[in-house]
């Protein structure tokens, strides 16, 4: 039962942690919910790696690792800013300017 708890915490701040990092970044993103909770949680292991990093605190654990709620945020508008880039720069290859 100890992963139920687990996969609870993630989803929530994958939540809260998509939705800030939307809101911080400009622009408009077409992200469904479900994909906006994906990017909390990947960017909650984003956040728990440059913790790592950074820090070198809780190097017990490793260094993929998620991380606290501002940390996921963090993360998150850094994944978010990723996913940003290479949507458009793959919107922009398939169309020739002239």
């Amino acid at each position: 039962m100890h992963w139920l708890g687990l996969l609870i915490s993630l989803l929530v701040i994958g939540i809260i942690a998509g939705f800030l990092a939307r809101l911080i970044v400009p622009g408009r993103q077409d992200l469904s919910v479900p994909m906006t909770i994906l990017l909390g949680v990947v960017g909650s292991f984003v956040g728990g790696l440059l913790g790592y990093l950074i820090f070198g605190k809780d190097a017990q654990d490793g260094f993929f690792q998620p991380s606290g709620i501002i940390g996921s945020i963090i993360g998150a508008v850094i994944v978010l800013l990723i996913w940003i880039a290479v949507s458009r720069r793959g919107r922009t290859r398939g169309h020739t300017r002239v």
